[in-house]
């Protein structure tokens, strides 16, 4: 599997792009403004969205790309996640008002989108790919992904802070290849991180300790301007393993 970072920021502004991962060439994981920098061909070759919760950084770009390949899709587009998730989306962005409901659109029985809900632990299969979702702990309805093919194994945290359930599956699996996990603020934000439920470099590296594998991880979601800090006091933090900070544009292969 190939993975191509469109966007992996905590925030926006001059090379910076929000949270949204391309799979291959037809999934994406989550949907934040680095779909942007996706040709026309390239957003018309997707067929799937699996979103991890509801927050703009992380959905931004679906209204824009479903308008803009409107035309050029044989089948529609699904998107993936917990209910609730998709419940938001329905009534707060394809809603009519906010954007055109493209569920129903050219017509109700052929739309360029379709709603996929996927129970916690459910797993997607497809062209030798498995896709699983995760429970984590945000401030709302989250989940992270695992992502198997052959004996390849990738996991994305998502949006979270300090909880047992994503760790615990990870080390369920005989492997993990790569680790793409967020720290959202620097220590001197601990607190705000907290509230909003998202890892600093403190909690980030209690929560690395009950990881069993070691796999290539890579540092996303930072607050812009923090990410130096950010990304150095990980590495005096947590011990015993290698950080990467992750970097729009950058791509792996397993």
């Amino acid at each position: 599997m190939e993975i191509r970072v469109l966007g992996c920021s905590g925030g926006m502004g001059a090379d910076l792009r929000t949270t949204s991962l391309l799979l291959d060439d037809d999934i994406l994981i989550d949907a934040g403004t680095g779909v942007g920098d996706l040709s026309i061909d390239e957003m018309a070759a997707l067929r799937h969205i699996f979103i991890s919760h509801s927050h703009l950084d992380h959905i931004a770009s679906i209204p824009l790309l479903v308008d803009t390949v409107f035309d050029r899709l044989g089948d529609p587009i699904r998107i993936h996640g917990l209910q609730g998730t998709l419940d938001a989306l329905r009534n707060h962005v394809f809603n009519n008002v906010i954007w055109p409901d493209f569920t129903r659109l050219p017509d109700p029985r052929h739309p360029v989108l379709r709603y996929a809900p996927m129970a916690r632990s459910r797993k997607f299969h497809d062209q030798g790919r498995t896709i699983e979702m995760v429970d984590v702990n945000h401030i709302v309805p989250a989940v992270g992904f695992i992502i198997e093919q052959g004996d390849r194994v990738f996991a994305f945290s998502g949006d979270t802070t300090t909880n047992d359930t994503f760790w615990a599956a990870l080390n369920a699996r005989p492997r993990l290849d790569l680790l793409i996990v967020e720290c959202a603020f620097a220590n001197k934000d601990e607190d705000l991180a907290r509230r909003a439920c998202h890892y600093c470099p403190t909690t980030l590296a209690a929560d690395l300790q009950k990881l069993r594998h070691q796999p290539e991880i890579h540092i996303s979601h930072n607050k812009p301007g923090d990410e130096e800090l950010i990304f150095a006091e990980c590495q005096d933090m947590v011990k015993g393993r290698t950080l990467h900070r992750l970097t729009g544009g950058e791509r792996f292969t397993l």
